[in-house]
């Protein structure tokens, strides 16, 4: 069991990517609070968790009863986070919280985005998703299907962990330094969008 855990934690830690989602999430959330800031991480993880839970679970047969193949997520996953990732680029994110600040007068406003983009499909995307059926499947037992969700479990807390800490650290560079690094993760975040939909072209016409 101890091999099934350290091979569950390892593929979805890659597969989530922690680290590579925390500077994401501190430029997504450059406006908001310290503690909406850590609200929106706990949140995001929670969702993430239970959205993941629940393919491991009852995944397989959701899909086959909706007639739906797995490549169809990593395609729709891929044209949302290449919306997210052109905003990141072109500071259209910027532009419109300065537009609602200034309609409010003033007053703080800050975009939740710890259901979307973050907790899916950030965080529960294709690969994820892909990944907690294809290790429940292969788990022997109830035991193994534990010992899995035990593995997505400690992953889900380090990656809250690294988004809590991301703000922080992105502030110690200042605000020049964090909007080139934020328009350089949203040229990677296109990369990796649009890898997700060649990928499901691929298999799907394959």
């Amino acid at each position: 069991m101890t091999e099934l855990f350290l091979s569950a934690f390892v593929t979805l830690f890659v597969v989530i990517d922690p680290p590579g989602c925390a500077p994401i999430y501190a430029g997504l959330t450059a406006n908001a609070t310290p503690a909406a800031r850590r609200s929106m991480a706990l949140r995001a993880c929670l969702i993430a968790g239970i959205i993941l839970v629940g393919f491991a679970l009852f995944g397989e047969d959701l899909l086959n009863a909706m007639h739906i193949e797995l490549d169809a997520f990593r395609i729709a996953g891929g044209i949302m986070l290449f919306l997210i990732a052109l905003e990141m680029v072109f500071e259209k994110r910027t532009e419109r919280r300065e537009d609602r600040a200034e309609k409010l007068k003033g007053d703080p406003e800050y975009e939740d985005v710890s259901v979307f983009p973050m907790a899916m499909p950030m965080l529960a995307g294709p690969g994820a998703i892909a990944s907690i059926m294809l290790l429940t499947g292969e788990a022997t037992g109830m035991e193994g299907t534990l010992v899995v969700l035990g593995a997505l479990a400690a992953v889900l807390l380090l990656t809250m962990l690294a988004l809590m800490a991301a703000s922080p650290l992105m502030k110690v560079f200042g605000a020049k330094v964090e909007a080139v690094i934020t328009r350089l993760l949203g040229v990677l975040l296109a990369a990796l969008a649009s890898q997700y939909v060649i990928d499901g072209l691929r298999n799907s016409f394959s």
